[in-house]
């Protein structure tokens, strides 16, 4: 890991954040409910609420450990105050075309906001390490499992703080 963090946007760093909020004021306080009410019925042995209710414990106890990682090591870049708006950075949405034409628009996001169904690709993605620092007209080569592919930058563009 890098010293400066990981990139997040803040819609990222505020998904991670209120995902364990959620976790820790809603989830795991009533699943503490239902062990301590499980654990008053008798025989843990084979009581399915309890044990099913420990299981949960856990795995939310280590959700809440990765997302408490992932906030500390986050670094929010937010992409509206980027001032070189003409070579591809952190948080850019780009539309490239490749041989044939055909067009992909991609947002380079952090790791913990990719979707690549909403054109949402993590910072440290092959094809975002490749557009790293283009500007439009560039040509890319990206190495994906298929074998490699060029991409020429079409446009480039960042949010508005006017929004």
């Amino acid at each position: 890991m890098k010293p400066d963090g990981h990139p997040i946007t803040p819609a990222g760093f505020a998904a991670l954040r209120a995902r364990y909020d959620h976790l820790l004021g809603t989830e795991r306080p009533a699943i503490v409910e239902i062990v301590s009410w499980a654990a008053g019925n008798g025989d843990r042995s084979e009581n399915g609420d309890y044990l099913y209710g420990r299981k949960r414990m856990r795995e939310i106890d280590r959700e809440l450990a990765f997302l408490a990682r992932r906030m500390k090591a986050a670094r929010v870049v937010d992409p509206m105050r980027q001032e070189d708006r003409s070579r591809v950075l952190f948080g850019a949405t780009v539309e490239i075309a490749d041989e044939d034409d055909a067009r992909r628009v991609l947002t380079l996001v952090g790791d913990d906001e990719q979707d690549a169904s909403k054109g949402l690709i993590g910072w440290s993605a092959p094809i975002a390490k490749a557009l790293r620092g283009a500007r439009v007209g560039d040509l890319r080569v990206v190495r994906l499992p298929s074998g490699e592919k060029e991409w020429e930058i079409m446009s480039i563009s960042y949010p508005d703080a006017a929004g």
